[in-house]
């Protein structure tokens, strides 16, 4: 199976940021759907405004049609910025807020072995809108792993079992990106973080609402419908890309 883990999380902006995360979310849901891809929720933190504080996913295909899911998607990683006015502005006035992407690949088993006495595992409630807890029962899974520091949770799945497989998952793909980075380190290749701090000024990619106009700063590309493109109409970007790399 061809699969990638997506983190979206919400920067600069407060609720309006996490209002944005979740438009992203939906993006990228909706785009894995039109493709035929699968797209699984693994763990959230959502706002009561239906926002998500963050977001982490997992994209998925059997790969029959040869699809790479990382080329595909690896340029979206990083802070996306976008300019509009939120729902919750009274005044009428143009807001800036940024969220954050980052794109990591799945791997196998057996490229990164995880030593159980370096877990640490706790089960707690799976929550819903605002932070409620929907869940009576102890299902959702969260895990440290202890030398790193790296936290993983999952409450997706309808049983603990389901969801520290899915964690486990996530923190082989983590711990693989950790080791990846430090080797660059060590060959002098010290690549930029894909998210930095999302700030304002650290965008790859600017949807400025009042002008329709999504605005790719790497390719210095222009796109307009905004709202075909949040829909799900990704293509024109990913060619784009393609057509860049090509």
């Amino acid at each position: 199976m061809n699969k990638i883990i997506l983190e979206i999380r919400a920067g600069a902006g407060g609720d309006e940021a996490a209002i944005f995360a979740a438009d992203l979310a939906k993006m990228y849901q909706k785009y894995a759907a039109k493709n035929g891809w699968g797209f699984n929720i693994i763990d959230f933190s959502q706002t009561s405004l239906n926002g998500y504080k963050t977001l982490i996913a997992e994209i998925f295909t059997s790969g029959e049609k040869g699809e790479n899911l990382y080329e595909i998607f690896k340029n979206e990683a990083g802070v996306h910025r976008v300019q509009r006015i939120p729902r919750t502005e009274k005044a009428g006035r143009v807001h800036t807020s940024t969220a954050s992407v980052a794109v990591i690949p799945e791997v196998a088993e057996k490229e990164i072995q995880i030593n159980s006495q370096d877990l640490e595992i706790s089960f707690f409630r799976s929550s819903g809108p605002g932070g409620q807890n929907v869940n009576k029962v102890e299902t959702a899974v969260r895990i440290l792993h202890k030398p790193s520091g790296i936290v993983v949770s999952s409450q997706a799945g309808r049983s603990q079992h389901a969801n520290r497989e899915t964690a486990m998952n996530v923190l082989r793909a983590k711990l693989y990106e950790q080791k990846q980075i430090e080797e660059q380190i060590k060959l002098g290749a010290i690549r930029r973080e894909q998210i930095g701090a999302a700030e304002r000024a650290e965008k790859i990619r600017t949807y400025n609402f009042p002008q329709d106009r999504i605005t790719d700063h790497r390719i210095g590309k222009k796109f307009h419908n905004i709202e075909s493109i949040l829909d799900g109409e990704l293509e024109p970007i990913v060619k784009a890309f393609a057509k860049q790399n090509n």
